[in-house]
């Protein structure tokens, strides 16, 4: 294989870079898609509302969150996680979900989000937990198809 000429980085760092990406873009789209299935899906159970959202004409969900928000903190998570051990994962993902429910109230409170009466924010808890760890497995899968071993259990 011949070395370009346009980059200082040598072909093996390349191809980890570009499977790095690719990654990266399957596992936040993959966040993306779901999280905008799984809002309609709640929001047309009618367990919860988005009152402030763009274009409420056309979208039953806030799809600044879907399409913006939740692929820029997957990106961040993933990132951050990326060199954590195991337990590291474990602990992190668990403080993150943690902080969901408190988010999630404040949602409410400035009028972004109103949920049914008997929803509980444990759900909202859980549920993050198992999507970050979904996607996490989906962006560990990922690399491994694309060939890269050296990944962290």
């Amino acid at each position: 294989m011949k070395h370009s000429n346009a980059s200082s980085l040598p072909p093996s760092l390349k191809k980890q870079s570009f499977r790095n990406l690719i990654s990266y873009v399957s596992a936040v789209l993959f966040a993306s898609l779901c999280g905008t299935y799984l809002d309609l899906y709640f929001v047309g159970k009618g367990f919860y509302t988005f009152p402030t959202r763009p274009f409420p004409e056309i979208f039953s969900i806030n799809i600044l969150f879907t399409i913006v928000i939740l692929p820029f903190l997957t990106l961040l998570y993933l990132y951050l996680i990326g060199e954590m051990s195991r337990r590291g994962r474990l602990v992190f993902t668990l403080i993150v979900s943690g902080f969901v429910p408190f988010f999630e109230r404040r949602s409410i409170q400035l009028g972004f989000l109103q949920v049914e009466d008997q929803w509980n924010h444990l759900y909202s808890f859980f549920g993050y937990f198992l999507f970050m760890v979904l996607i996490w497995k989906i962006f560990k899968w990922t690399l491994i198809c694309l060939g890269r071993q050296s990944i962290k259990k």
